[in-house]
């Protein structure tokens, strides 16, 4: 991993025992990191691109059409497009009240002559739809698609069992809808009631909240889960006392971590996480498989993190903010970091990583302030 955090971010006259880097760019890495089959990401250009087996992903963040700012490592759960045929729309697909279909017409997401063509004639409720089977009633799926109008503003209706409208421009943006089905069967829709052209790409069902696209081509794809973590050398993680700092953006998950200390097990271990329901962040310790927790107040997805640990004392910044103080046993053996998941049963939500320091000293508060600032 040759890409390095930015030094200056570390507060004047604070040092950190080790700087890991989680931006991957050579293949030689500080963290270990695997994932069993191809996944996608925003590339450099601003281009969805398909990266190989065991590649991490380094995620271009996307603002109307435009690279802004530096990437970040994305690291999400497996998952499956239940749409069999993402990209092409003539065959399995009904076209209704006036709407004409044309394939692979349009350079699309990827920077490719793959996107279709959707012409609608302004025939009220004209719209394409494809029935999806084989889903769970009650439970959240996230239909979404890459969308853009030939030119001006377009408003169209997206979604399944729930729609909403979206307005369209001339530049690509992806549409997403998350909604409880209510059926077993789903009718993923793109409709508009007015003489409009519309190039679309990437149709995605998914259940739960939306992830990076998965291209299918005939059969539904699963996308398997990405693994990150490491083990530094002795001394680094200091078994008495210590600190983590690390950013963290488009977090989305349900009760799970977002990084861990810990002995490559779930018996001893320190977790940061953000609980699902109300959003609130939380330190979990586990000391010889016995656990116990802390909840904030505070809500909110992204930020810059440091959490803090000595004996029996534990402290979680976010922005500048003390937001949690836990106490409990100080775990022991602590050996690994943990970027996503647990040591087993690694199921984990999706996020995005730019930045991790690893000290072997429990940082002071004014330290830990600056730090987060």
């Amino acid at each position: 991993m040759a890409v390095k955090p930015n030094l200056a971010l570390i507060p004047s006259g604070v040092k950190a025992s080790t700087v890991y880097s989680v931006l991957p760019s050579d293949g030689v890495g500080d963290f270990d990191f695997s994932r069993s089959g191809s996944a996608t990401r925003i590339n450099k250009d601003g281009l969805i691109e398909t990266v190989a087996s065991n590649v991490p992903r380094l995620n271009y963040p996307l603002i109307d059409g435009v690279v802004q700012g530096c990437p970040s490592l994305l690291l999400e759960p497996s998952r499956t497009n239940l749409i069999p045929q993402s990209e092409t729309f003539l065959a399995g697909w009904s076209k209704i009240n006036g709407v004409v279909v044309s394939d692979e017409k349009e350079i699309s997401p990827d920077g490719t002559l793959n996107a279709s063509k959707l012409v609608f004639d302004g025939t009220n409720n004209g719209r394409i739809e494809r029935a999806i089977s084989g889903l769970t009633q009650g439970a959240d799926y996230t239909v979404s698609v890459y969308a853009r109008v030939a030119s001006g503003t377009q408003e169209v209706i997206f979604g399944s069992f729930e729609e909403a409208p979206f307005t369209l421009t001339t530049e690509w943006q992806r549409l997403t809808r998350t909604q409880a089905e209510n059926d077993t069967v789903a009718y993923p829709r793109l409709r508009c009631n007015d003489a409009a052209t519309i190039e679309i790409y990437g149709f995605q069902l998914e259940q739960g909240y939306p992830t990076s696209y998965i291209k299918t081509q005939g059969s539904i794809v699963t996308r398997l889960a990405d693994s990150c973590n490491q083990t530094p050398p002795s001394g680094i993680i200091g078994q008495t006392e210590g600190t983590v700092y690390f950013e963290l953006n488009n977090v989305k998950d349900k009760d799970i971590p977002e990084i861990s200390i810990d002995d490559n097990s779930n018996n001893n271990r320190i977790v940061v996480y953000r609980e699902a329901i109300n959003k609130y962040w939380g330190i979990f310790t586990s000391s010889s498989g016995s656990g116990s927790l802390t909840n904030s107040t505070t809500t909110g997805d992204n930020g810059k993190f440091a959490i803090s640990y000595s004996s029996s004392n534990f402290s979680l910044y976010r922005n500048g903010v003390e937001i949690v103080t836990h106490s409990g046993s100080l775990p022991i053996s602590l050996t690994n970091i943990r970027l996503n998941g647990r040591a087993t049963n690694d199921q984990y939500g999706s996020k995005e990583y730019s930045n991790l320091k690893i000290y072997n000293t429990r940082l002071s508060n004014s330290e830990l302030q600056a730090l987060t600032s």
